[in-house]
């Protein structure tokens, strides 16, 4: 056909084009959870993320931000349209690449095709691309913000192109193919890694278009030059350069008395120097290959200039400014990503591995007087010998991973696992569970969206559970892309060997490559399957080619020559539909916005000018986004104690951001600097018996004070806490006149405060939450400092007594009531919070999708269980008229109809019958007993060890429900006591 190519490219804009609508009307409209807040808000000011950082997604999405026109609550939705945009041209060039390699295996011209063998090649890269574009994974980072997006796009070019490249036969031309490869790889540096991955692979191709009888050294020896490749981008330019060019800089500030950042302008001369008289020699003495590395090298770096932004901005010291890479010192460290620590790969310790030796190692710096000056040395530790192994997988020393190592090999407390123990956990977990689990979510379906749910079970018996039947994200496949794929497969094994080993090396580096590298350990926060999102689109192409091998069977039994092109469209064509019919439901992300409701809630919990701890990265990526998009409530101080050991952190909380003054925090920057305090031992001092004044301990801190220090084993002094005990002083009347204790508190109000620190010590984090504290008490306790109720316990730092609960976070009082291990609810303040302060916008929308996993419940926990504090305390106090409303108010914003019945739930059967409403409690109870008897008849039938925790959900949720009807005396308890039993007894048994 002479014009396949001009119908090849339309069909390719088409297929873009239903992919753009499709992922345009399922876009997330506002800020997700996880890392979504921290880049949009990053993308919108120019601020500096979470290392190593996505500077051009943050220039990009900076770009599609100003479509929002001014509108602030528009610019959520615009930078996730750069993830729409982006995953449309990935399926864009992801239909030319299923032709180019289609057109091989048919060993054509594209004007030599025949109608149906053009037919067969178009069907071939639609039915493989638009099965990409609909697969679960691939969606699900479609319509949000993340770099994930973007990154298969840039996998995509660069692939499109090395195939491309392959069919050029002038080497000119082709030279200047491989230079743009080069610079997509340099760009695709400043978004993801994850396209680094494929450049063995595309050596390998590269390979055979030289060499057109390729010999099993010759792809070996390319194999191996892509992955030098690999390290040289990955360790030499990246973190390499900037490591050479301080290296240069120490040279010239130390041992030339020259000033700051001289050295990297002596080595950034000289390194373009070397680059372009490098290329003017290849050029002069016509050494082609030279030059044409020398060109690719500068290409990489050209798009690898796009970290710049994070240097530049980050010296106008923006409110997001992670690691603060201003100068030399900070953005090596936020290059080399030096805040997640280090795994070993093929030889370290395990989780018995015991400290042998802890050793100085590398010197540590900071900027003093016009020098480099070394003030500490990172640790270098030694470990025993029979606590290592080669190939370590089972290395985290985690108190909860060392109890689920032991539980999934069956290692009893006190034996040491065997090489084969860790090598199961890699084949059973890391390569089973994290890897092969979501290749068949993929491209067989899905049991649910329940933290590590499984793949759907076609074998298994019985009627469904109610919330598993109804469960959106439960996708049925029928393996048909599986068998798809694996029909192609199969086709280029047959008929295109080369093509075959590139694509399976290319799957393999992106899928069970990137398992070995990342080595992960036995629980994440969340599903990672978006890591993989590589070796999915590779099987993808798998899926596009299998219409071929369906053409080749189905040619045998027409005798038209057009019609099994015909069939095989037809009938693969089912492979995309039933992808978008299955996963619509649960990748439209309309009306959802309880992420940032959320975030506005916790906001809205604090008093004006609050201080407002928070944890991890779904307490804080949304706060920080309503905070610095929206403008949300700027007075409250977001203090993340996952970042308040670091000390350029610490920084950013003593300055002033927006309507927020600085934090109290009385240490200067030598006392917090990296490696300095960052644990304080605890060792009693028998002279203090009453305890330590909190406030005169920090200023023996902040002084260097060696009344409190003792020595270590190395000769090295560290501080240390003298007394478990701690106290502060109050000021009654002071604190009676500004009005922050409700009247039936004053009795509690005394001229002194004093707790428990524990006798473990404290890390940094505590020790800056300790300052601030103490700091706040001395000025009258000024600002209201809170505690987000969804921290970890410890974060509390054993002062629950002293807390007020006011909705999504405690209020630290200078007061104790005693026996409040959890806190104490102020219910008039609480009530008004959760009542008229918070939104709950589309949560009882039945045709919104809400996930089932950590994305639903950190906003239903939290609410559900602050509604059961307010009301509990509610009851208690006779309150009942209250009590009611706020249980009805809960249940109207938060339907079972949408938002189905949980633990939390089952307490307000209790409840409602405490308040007299007998009609909803029983309806309730109704509700959750019958639904959860139908679930264990399901999971006990065939039972198996996936199912325990639903087992025990149910379980626990009925007795709870049994015991408040028995607590009540009512007379419909025996029955669903019976019903609680018998099942209680199947489960035992």
């Amino acid at each position: 056909m002479n014009n396949f190519k001009k119908i090849n490219d339309l069909v390719g804009w088409a297929v873009f084009v239903i992919s753009l609508i499709v992922f345009a009307a399922t876009v997330e409209r506002t800020a997700s959870f996880w890392d979504c807040g921290e880049f949009i808000a990053c993308a919108y000011k120019l601020q500096v993320p979470h290392p190593p950082g996505a500077p051009l997604f943050l220039l990009l999405g900076r770009l599609f931000s100003l479509f929002a026109a001014g509108d602030v609550l528009q610019v959520a939705y615009w930078v996730n349209m750069l993830s729409v945009v982006s995953s449309a041209l990935t399926i864009l060039f992801m239909h030319w690449t299923i032709v180019l390699i289609g057109r091989k295996v048919l060993n054509k011209r594209f004007e030599e095709l025949t109608f149906n063998e053009a037919l067969i090649l178009l069907s071939s890269g639609v039915v493989g691309s638009l099965a990409y574009a609909f697969s679960d994974t691939f969606w699900f980072s479609a319509v949000e913000a993340e770099v994930y997006a973007m990154s298969s796009f840039f996998t995509a070019l660069v692939v499109w192109a090395a195939f491309k490249l392959e069919i050029i036969e002038d080497e000119v031309t082709a030279n200047r193919w491989l230079i743009l490869i080069a610079y997509i790889v340099g760009l695709s540096i400043g978004v993801h890694l994850l396209n680094l991955v494929t450049v063995p692979a595309l050596a390998l191709l590269y390979y055979f278009k030289k060499y057109p009888k390729p010999t099993y050294l010759g792809g070996f020896a390319s194999i191996f030059a892509g992955l030098v490749i690999l390290g040289v981008i990955n360790s030499g330019i990246i973190p390499g350069l900037p490591s050479i060019a301080f290296s240069f800089e120490l040279g010239m500030v130390n041992g030339m008395g020259m000033p700051y950042g001289s050295g990297v302008v002596v080595f950034l001369i000289l390194f373009i120097g070397v680059m372009v008289g490098g290329i003017a020699y290849s050029q002069k003495k016509n050494k082609v290959n030279l030059n044409i590395g020398m060109l690719a090298l500068s290409f990489v770096l050209i798009g690898y200039l796009s970290y710049t932004l994070a240097l530049v901005r980050s010296n106008y010291n923006t409110p997001i400014n992670e690691n603060d890479p201003s100068n030399i010192l900070n953005f090596l460290k936020y290059l080399r990503r030096e805040q997640y620590g280090d795994r070993s790969l093929l030889f370290g310790p395990i989780y018995t591995a015991e400290v042998e030796s802890v050793e100085q190692g590398a010197p540590v710096y900071k900027m003093q007087d016009g020098k480099y000056v070394v003030y500490d040395h990172k640790q270098k530790v030694t470990y025993s010998k029979d606590g290592q192994m080669l190939f370590p997988r089972i290395y985290s020393s985690s108190p909860q991973h060392v109890e689920l190592y032991r539980e999934m090999l069956g290692i009893p407390e006190g034996q040491k696992p065997s090489f084969g123990d860790n090598l199961k956990f890699m084949f059973s977990h890391q390569m089973g569970h994290m890897y092969m689990r979501y290749l068949l979510w993929n491209f067989v379906g899905r049991e649910s969206d329940i933290q590590d749910a499984g793949v759907i079970d076609y074998t298994r018996k019985g009627a469904l559970p109610e919330l598993l039947a109804t469960n959106k994200a439960r996708n049925n496949y029928f393996y048909l892309p599986l068998i798809l794929g694996l029909l192609g497969f199969y086709l280029l094994y047959r008929k295109n060997e080369k093509d075959f080993l590139v694509t399976i090396l290319m799957f393999l580096l992106t899928g069970l490559a990137l398992v070995v590298f990342l080595n992960s350990p036995p629980t994440e926060p969340r599903e990672r399957d978006y890591i993989y999102v590589g070796s999915f689109y590779f099987f993808a192409i798998w899926i596009g080619l299998g219409v071929m091998q369906l053409a080749e069977w189905l040619s045998k039994f027409f005798k038209n020559g057009a019609s099994s092109g015909i069939a095989a469209t037809a009938l693969s064509a089912i492979v995309p539909v039933i992808l978008i019919q299955q996963n619509w439901d649960d990748h439209d992300r309309n009306h959802r916005y309880h992420q940032v409701d959320f975030a506005r809630n916790m906001l809205n919990s604090c008093a004006p000018n609050a201080i407002l701890f928070t944890g991890g990265d779904n307490d804080t990526f949304p706060l920080w986004y309503v905070q610095e998009v929206e403008g949300f409530r700027t007075d409250v101080r977001v203090c993340n104690l996952s970042l308040l050991g670091t000390d350029w952190y610490i920084d950013q909380m003593k300055r002033k951001t927006y309507e927020s003054q600085a934090l109290p925090i009385s240490l200067t920057k030598d006392r917090f600097l990296e490696g300095v305090n960052d644990q304080i031992l605890f060792y009693e001092n028998p002279n203090v018996k009453t305890g330590i004044n909190l406030q005169e301990y920090m200023k023996l801190v902040k002084d260097d004070n060696p009344a409190i220090k003792v020595p270590l084993q190395d000769g090295s002094m560290i501080n240390t806490m003298p007394s478990e005990t701690v106290f502060l002083p109050v000021n009654v009347d002071q604190v009676k006149k500004s009005g922050i204790v409700p009247k039936e508190m004053d009795p509690f109000l005394t001229d002194q405060i004093s707790w428990s620190v524990g006798k473990g010590g404290i890390m940094k984090p505590e020790l800056i939450q300790l300052d601030i504290i103490a700091q706040n008490a001395a000025q009258g306790w000024k600002r209201p400092i809170y505690f987000a109720t969804t921290l970890a316990s410890s974060s509390y730092l054993n002062m629950k007594e002293f807390m007020q609960l006011e909705g999504y976070a405690y209020r630290l009082m200078p007061f104790k009531v005693p026996g409040a291990k959890d806190g104490f609810v102020n219910t008039d303040i609480m009530y008004n919070n959760m009542t008229t302060k918070m939104a709950w916008r589309d949560l009882d929308n039945p045709q919104t999708y809400y996930h089932s996993d950590f994305y639903l419940e950190v906003p239903v926990v939290t609410a559900r269980l602050s509604f059961l504090r307010l009301v509990d305390q509610l009851v208690r106090e006779g309150k009942l008229q209250k009590a009611k409303q706020a249980l009805d108010y809960e249940m109207k914003v938060m339907p079972d109809k949408t938002i189905p019945y949980d633990q939390l739930s089952a307490n307000y059967v209790a409840l409602y019958l405490a308040v007299g409403d007998k009609k909803t409690a029983l309806q309730i109870a109704d509700t959750m007993m019958n639904r959860n008897n139908k679930a264990l008849e399901y999971y006990l039938t065939e039972r198996r060890g996936s199912d325990t925790r639903e087992i025990q959900t149910a379980l626990y949720e009925m007795q709870i429900i049994v015991n408040g009807l028995k607590e009540a005396k009512m007379p419909e308890a025996a029955k669903y006591e019976q019903m609680f039993n018998s099942q209680l007894q199947r489960a035992s048994s």
